[in-house]
């Protein structure tokens, strides 16, 4: 089966934005697809509840890659309450759509960062 990606998804696969680690995070989140086995890991750092500084790393296909950086292109800049509020269809639509069978990938990259969001605040309170 050939898979036919967008020009925004083929862009973002092959020059991916924001990629690695940020040593100083305040907030991370780790999901996984028992779908596909795809990982991704998104990196925070939040001042006055806004993003920063957001960058991924994932182990996937060119969906998730692609998924990730466009994300964290999304997020940064944003309000915390403003980014849990991603859904997948939101990143999805950026990319120009994702084939059905590869939305989940889309799903990573919203559930990594609301839960490195999730882990903000619960740090803030310990």
């Amino acid at each position: 089966m050939k898979i036919e990606y967008t020009k925004i998804v083929k862009d973002h696969f092959y020059n991916p934005r924001n990629v690695g680690e940020i040593k100083d995070a305040n907030g991370i989140g780790t999901v996984g697809s028992k779908t596909c086995g795809d990982v991704m890991t998104i990196y925070l750092r939040i001042e006055k509840k806004i993003i920063k500084d957001i960058s991924f790393k994932t182990y996937g296909c060119a969906a998730a890659i692609a998924s990730g950086s466009i994300a964290t292109e999304i997020a940064k800049g944003m309000k915390i309450q403003d980014a849990m509020g991603l859904t997948r269809e939101d990143i999805a639509k950026k990319l120009g759509g994702l084939p059905e069978f590869k939305m989940h990938c889309s799903n990573l990259a919203a559930d990594a960062i609301h839960k490195a969001i999730k882990d903000y605040t619960k740090k803030l309170k310990e």
